[in-house]
């Protein structure tokens, strides 16, 4: 491979700082549109016990970044995950079946978007009034289309809820009739259809709020999934859209010019997990393709994050960056995370743990 390049940077011109008790709509327009996917761990980390106030916990430190994002002089748009959540709910559902009516998985991804928006939106709201920026936050409820045709319909592959030990498998298939595969190096966990997300049903109305000056957080949990009948009229499909997977088509159907995908490592790496691991600082489209087809990014984990960021390039986007969430900084400045653009051959992927950066100029 060529030796590595550097990523396209927004460049000091391009940011703002927003003073203290500054009006959002008293500064120049911002110069880029960034979406967010927050991962899962934004919410949940691995081990909580998933309450209310340890979610909110997280989330005051995981959105962050976010206001640093707005104080750069970022237009934002925030997609979030479900995962463990939407895993949670399906049990709690389960084991109230006989004692209060069951509710279709459509419902439940929108009772999450609900209830997880309004807490995302209530630290946003509270993080920005602390810093002095004045500007608007709105979390909206969104659906995505989704082919009534999609194969994946009928093979699951989403991972919802939380990590089970090998032991216990064989038992939750035998007793509650779960699906269930491995999550490569981290656990067994429930699998659940997860169709491909063809559009944005609330596509020009987040573009409107955009426009306004708002911080938006959208397609929560990869949207509420629905399909068009032949004449037309939306039907609820019970399913869980990966988010990122989704983020990609938003990100280009709003003509953003960046998208973030935030997860629980800061790098992507080839043989994750062994002792050949090599973190990759930046890829083409082309390179990322390959290592996708040879098998090096797994389904369910970090397959449809690479996916997610090809599509969103092939589609119009000028570049793409997957890194942890708490580290979204340190990416920017080009000390870490994996930027995929769609421009010549990257760097050579370098072994270790923390030695594989890109310069961004």
């Amino acid at each position: 491979m060529a030796p590595m390049h550097n990523p396209p940077s927004s460049g000091p011109s391009q940011q703002r700082t927003v003073d203290s008790r500054t009006n959002i709509g008293d500064i120049e327009p911002p110069h880029r549109r960034v979406v967010v996917a927050l991962g899962g761990n934004a919410i949940t980390q691995p081990g909580d016990d998933g309450s209310v106030a340890t979610d909110y916990a997280n989330l005051k430190r995981s959105l962050r970044s976010v206001v640093d994002l707005v104080r750069r002089g970022y237009e934002v748009v925030v997609t979030h995950g479900n995962g463990p959540q939407v895993g949670n709910q399906m049990l709690r559902v389960e084991l109230a079946r006989g004692q209060a009516p069951d509710l279709p998985l459509d419902v439940m991804v929108a009772d999450l978007q609900g209830g997880l928006g309004y807490m995302i939106e209530r630290v946003l709201r509270n993080k920005l009034l602390r810093q002095g920026i004045d500007m608007p936050v709105c979390a909206l409820l969104t659906l995505v289309e989704v082919s009534g045709d999609d194969p994946a319909l009928h093979e699951p592959s989403k991972y919802v809820g939380q990590f089970y030990g090998q032991d216990e498998v064989e038992t939750l298939v035998r007793e509650r009739g779960w699906k269930m595969k491995e999550d490569k190096g981290r656990g067994w966990r429930r699998v659940v259809a997860s169709p491909d997300p063809v559009a944005i049903v609330e596509k020009d109305l987040i573009v409107t709020l955009i426009s306004s000056g708002a911080l938006v957080i959208v397609t929560g949990g990869g949207g509420i999934p629905v399909r068009r009948d032949s004449a037309g009229l939306l039907k609820g499909v019970e399913a869980v859209i990966d988010k990122d997977l989704a983020s990609s088509v938003l990100a280009a159907e709003i003509e953003a010019s960046e998208l973030f995908i935030l997860t629980g490592v800061e790098q992507v790496a080839l043989h994750f997990g062994t002792a050949d691991e090599a973190l990759l600082s930046s890829l083409t489209v082309e390179e990322a393709r390959t290592y996708l087809a040879e098998g090096h990014f797994p389904v369910g984990s970090m397959g449809p994050k690479i996916e997610a960021a090809c599509r969103f390039v092939e589609n119009g986007g000028e570049r793409a960056l997957i890194t942890d969430i708490f580290t979204l900084d340190q990416a920017l400045a080009g000390r870490t995370g994996t930027w995929i653009t769609a421009g010549s051959r990257s760097s050579p992927p370098r072994p270790g743990s923390g030695d594989a950066v890109a310069t961004v100029a």
